[in-house]
């Protein structure tokens, strides 16, 4: 709901909630928080499928994203021009595919400009996002886990092979996302290698949750765990509030949201 209602305010345009979109970025720190936790449980424990994964990703995500597509497209057949109509089916189709992201790529669509917010499929790019992340992150761990397949653990060779490279890899579409910005920003804000570290900071705050016994007695105890939460949702809500589309979008200025993110 934080990550959401906040994308929701911006686009109905209230002028308070100018930096909503961030809900976006918190969002993408959830998700990748989420299925890691998944992830490092199922995989320690030797019963990890990815059939089954990817089965109850479909049915987590599929039924209401059909139900969103097929109310659009009732009201486009009525709604829309035949010029306009026939871009509305090209973008359904992307979006059933997980590609809407780069399609709007492609197009060269500005999220922020006035125009785009008649396209209703518009929101869908961080789904496309998000499922591209689903097809490639859980094979990524299952492989590093196995080549550091050593003490066998949750807290062995496989888990700290998987969070050293899984923080590089942070780290790296950090900064990808930095110098994107300024060379190409609508592949910085729509496509996945720029978009990856938002991800990769809710999987290693998954890595740190999953550690916790380890930390918890250096981390002062739950005072200081409920101040660094609240800390983290001052960062968010002040996001929200003080940012704004003149903010290039993912940058370093996105750690503000996502950092919140994952002190909460």
């Amino acid at each position: 709901a934080v990550a959401v209602v906040p994308v929701i305010l911006f686009h109905a345009g209230f002028e308070r909630f100018s930096g909503g979109f961030v809900g976006v970025d918190v969002f993408f720190v959830l998700s990748g928080y989420l299925i890691t936790t998944i992830l490092l449980a199922e995989i320690a424990e030797g019963r990890f499928s990815l059939i089954r994964f990817y089965e109850r990703r479909a049915r987590r995500i599929l039924p209401a994203l059909y139900l969103v597509v097929a109310v659009s497209a009732a009201l486009a057949l009525y709604l829309e021009l035949p010029g306009g109509l026939r871009e509305f089916s090209l973008t359904v189709m992307a979006t059933l595919l997980f590609v809407s992201n780069l399609w709007y790529w492609w197009r060269g669509t500005d999220y922020f400009a006035p125009s785009a917010e008649r396209d209703p499929m518009l929101h869908t790019w961080s789904l496309a996002v998000e499922e591209q992340y689903y097809l490639v992150f859980p094979l990524l761990m299952l492989a590093l886990w196995r080549l550091g397949r050593g003490s066998g653990s949750a807290g062995g060779a496989g888990s700290r092979r998987a969070w050293r490279v899984i923080a590089a890899l942070t780290a790296l579409s950090l900064a990808l996302s930095e110098l994107g910005w300024r060379l190409a920003p609508e592949a910085n804000f729509y496509l996945p290698p720029t978009r990856a570290w938002q991800l990769g900071l809710g999987a290693l705050a998954a890595f740190a949750w999953r550690r916790r016994e380890d930390w918890a007695p250096l981390a002062g105890g739950r005072h200081l765990a409920e101040a660094a939460a609240a800390a983290g949702a001052a960062l968010v809500l002040g996001s929200v509030l003080l940012l704004d589309a003149r903010v290039p979008f993912p940058s370093l200025a996105a750690l503000l949201p996502t950092g919140g993110a994952v002190l909460i």
